[in-house]
């Protein structure tokens, strides 16, 4: 059952140590590994292995927000779904945290926190990160991060009314059709009556007697 609510490679993702230095490139500019292949589920890489590695895969970028990963929105929604979890908006971007962050035992709480480690949260979610909502699936199983199992439910609450929207199209194109064909194509109209006003011929006059 789990393995239908979270991908292979979430766990991986949330475990892998980012923004080392890589091997290959590390004299380069952009040698901090902060790419990961959905693809291959492998370890973190950096701009230049993602461009002679990983140049047609499923590759998104992990960022840091004081001292923690997160990724933004735009590229994680499209594969995961992040349903329940708490986002942020950092430098013009919205974001979500990749695993639980320490907070201070003597914060006051707020009116929603999450279900798993007890932050408080801006909004009412469920979870302040993916790693929480894992552990949520894990522990209880009532959500997914799958989207194709977010798109069943969809498709089945719908299916009904869309064929009932499919049934009442159709019989309004043949209504349609029937109203154009008798438009198109008018009866002949009746002929003119048998009583109506002929012309006169000419009068022909009476001879002339002799």
């Amino acid at each position: 059952m789990e393995a239908m609510l979270v991908p292979p490679w979430l766990e991986p993702l949330l475990n892998t140590a980012f923004f080392t230095i890589c091997r290959s490139h590390g004299d380069a500019a952009r040698s901090e590994c902060n790419m990961y292949c959905l693809d291959c589920n492998g370890s973190a890489f950096c701009f230049y292995c993602r461009s002679s590695k990983h140049k047609d895969h499923q590759v998104i970028q992990i960022r840091r927000s004081s001292y923690h990963d997160v990724v933004r929105v735009s590229e994680i929604q499209n594969v995961l779904d992040i349903s329940g979890v708490q986002t942020y908006v950092i430098n013009s971007a919205r974001v979500l945290f990749l695993n639980e962050r320490p907070q201070p035992k003597t914060g006051k709480g707020g009116s929603h926190i999450c279900e798993i480690c007890g932050r408080s949260l801006l909004d009412p979610f469920r979870f302040c990160s993916l790693g929480c909502k894992l552990v949520g699936i894990k522990r209880t199983g009532d959500a997914t991060f799958t989207l194709d199992a977010k798109d069943e439910a969809v498709m089945e609450r719908g299916g009904e009314g869309m064929s009932r929207r499919v049934m009442s199209s159709s019989r309004e194109e043949e209504q349609l059709l029937q109203g154009a064909h008798h438009y198109i194509y008018p009866p002949t109209p009746p002929p003119p009556p048998s009583s109506a006003r002929r012309r006169k011929g000419i009068p022909h006059r009476a001879p002339f007697g002799s």
